[in-house]
């Protein structure tokens, strides 16, 4: 028995590294952002559409990014996404009022776009085909664990330095990421191509389509919880640590990613499907009826399971349905999918909240649950089949 080479080479550890230090910057400073641009002065409304600008951003430079991507050297393009989210964080740090936040913003943006989707591609670049499965799974985890932690601690140091001098903390975060991929060794340039090349714009990768569907179905109660938890927990007047779910939630993630490992690269999408719309329902639910920390730690768990898995299985199988030519395109389509539920799933929320008692916040959810299913048995065979293409 052949020990099996490990694919963790110093190329990939620090194209992982890397991935952490910008999630990182952008993630710490998403919470802030909006209370910032108040103190600056802006409007309730004029400072949602701060907040909000970089996600519709993200939606029209993501097929653009995918096109540069599979076109131009990941390390070139990395390194001009971590320079643009450097300016736009140090732009934050120095504005002199909120109107400037918004170019920053879309500077910040910008980079962050870049940054995702030739990360994820150079990743990929560097494993071997039939492992990609387990390197999105440790890379989501870097995603997922920046994700957690910068949320948690920008909210718990910007309340005692404020808010300028906390937003360096996202600067460095994004120059480490500068520093970290001049050590990469492959820059994963583009494989040219012998056939006569048509070189066309895509706006996405259709055999990636369904993928991106389901990302935005799996990502709405995401993105919703993490924009709207806390109000809602002090709607109801819960008296739960609510502070400690995204916590509890990168924790148990952790144990299932490093658990579960090897099993990403062979197993059916169709198990991974199931196992996390039962885990996704059992959430919103939890998160309907909760009134004590153990069902909101239940809560945190069970979203792990749910999104937690299927975010990082979405990501491979869309790199494992597109032709190698196009894994930053395929990146790219999977992406849009997620920036859709981060832009309109807190504003969707928003109206329900508005409309409908507290009470029904969660339950509404439920309703994308037969959606998911109609999805999944539309493209199930393709979806299915993704692991047999290496």
């Amino acid at each position: 028995m052949a020990k099996r080479k490990s694919i963790y080479t110093k190329d990939v550890v620090l194209v992982m590294a890397a991935s952490f230090f910008f999630m990182f910057s952008t993630m710490f400073v998403n919470p802030l952002i909006n209370g910032y641009a108040k103190e600056l002065g802006a409007s309730s409304a004029f400072a949602g559409i701060i907040v909000g600008i970089m996600s519709l951003a993200a939606m029209f430079l993501r097929p653009v990014a995918g096109n540069l991507t599979d076109k131009f050297s990941k390390y070139r393009l990395s390194f001009i996404g971590g320079v643009l989210i450097f300016i736009g964080v140090m732009g934050y740090v120095l504005t002199p009022s909120s109107g400037w936040l918004l170019l920053f913003r879309l500077i910040n943006g910008t980079g962050y776009v870049l940054c995702t989707v030739c990360m994820t591609t150079w990743l990929a670049f560097l494993v071997p085909r039939q492992h990609v499965g387990e390197a999105m799974g440790f890379y989501g985890l870097m995603n997922a664990l920046a994700m957690a932690l910068a949320p948690a601690v920008s909210i718990n140091i910007y309340q005692k330095i404020g808010y300028r001098t906390s937003l360096l903390a996202s600067a460095v975060s994004a120059l480490l990421m500068i520093v970290a991929i001049q050590f990469v060794g492959d820059h994963a340039l583009p494989k040219k191509r012998v056939r006569t090349q048509k070189k066309s714009f895509k706006i996405i990768q259709f055999n990636v389509l369904p993928v991106a569907i389901l990302t935005t179905l799996f990502a709405i109660p995401y993105f919703v919880t993490q924009a709207d938890i806390v109000a809602y927990v002090e709607q109801k007047h819960l008296t739960v640590a609510v502070g400690s779910y995204f916590l509890i939630y990168a924790i148990v993630l952790l144990i299932i990613r490093v658990g579960l490992k090897r099993y990403f690269d062979t197993v059916r999408f169709g198990v991974w499907l199931w196992l996390s719309l039962v885990s996704t329902a059992a959430y919103i639910i939890l998160l309907a009826v909760m009134n004590n920390d153990w069902q909101m730690a239940l809560a945190a768990a069970l979203m792990a399971s749910g999104y937690g898995i299927i975010y990082s299985v979405l990501q491979s199988t869309a790199l494992l349905l597109a032709p190698i030519e196009e894994q930053g395109l395929a990146s790219a389509t999977f992406y849009l999918g997620l920036d859709i539920a981060m832009a309109f799933g807190p504003m969707i929320s928003g109206v329900i909240d508005s409309v409908l008692p507290i009470e029904w916040f969660y339950p509404v959810e439920l309703v994308l649950i037969p959606v998911i299913l109609v999805v999944y048995f539309v493209w199930r065979k393709r979806l299915n089949g993704a692991i047999d293409h290496h």
